[in-house]
């Protein structure tokens, strides 16, 4: 149940019921209406991420499942659980996921970007022993998008959590994205 109530669609400006209307039917979205200011650049990153990025597609929603188990966020798991398996996730590697970087099935590639994401919610700062393995796999520019997907997607938990966001009538929606 929803914290506060979504807001009420008839009193968005033509401009938000536009954009809102040009984005997936998600109540995140929705519950975004109570401040339109912030929807595109809010969106804009995700969308970022998700068709843009340059992240393993599997790295990046482990990356983010990871962050939404750990964060206790059950719309945000329920929506990349879909999106992960749309791009080639198996049940048991969203279970390997749930578990750890010690689950026996990951990738190396996987195991540290989940290494590195247990560290940041952990920390600000990461560890000298955590982050030079992490820039010597990934190299500066993914480095940085790693830590961006994971503050982007710490904020969204806490969001979804902040307000009580549910999941969509019928199950989680997840968005068009290619593998």
């Amino acid at each position: 149940m929803p914290r506060i109530p979504y807001p009420n669609a008839e009193s968005h400006s033509a401009d938000t019921t536009e954009l809102l209307g040009k984005l997936p039917p998600l109540n995140i979205f929705k519950m975004m209406g109570h401040a339109p200011h912030l929807i595109r650049p809010f969106a804009g990153l995700g969308t970022a991420f998700l068709l843009n990025g340059k992240l393993d597609a599997v790295t990046r929603e482990c990356v983010i499942l990871r962050v939404g188990y750990l964060s206790g966020a059950a719309y945000e798991t329920a929506q990349h659980e879909k999106i992960g398996r749309d791009v080639g996730m198996s049940d048991a590697l969203i279970e390997a996921v749930k578990k750890g970087p010690g689950a026996g099935i990951l990738t190396a590639e996987q195991r540290l970007a989940i290494m590195f994401t247990d560290c940041l919610l952990e920390m600000a700062k990461p560890t000298q022993t955590r982050l030079m393995p992490t820039l010597h796999h990934f190299g500066p520019e993914g480095v940085q998008e790693l830590t961006l997907l994971i503050g982007y997607y710490m904020m969204v938990c806490r969001y979804l959590e902040t307000f009580g966001v549910e999941i969509e009538e019928g199950g989680a929606q997840g968005v068009p994205v290619d593998a």
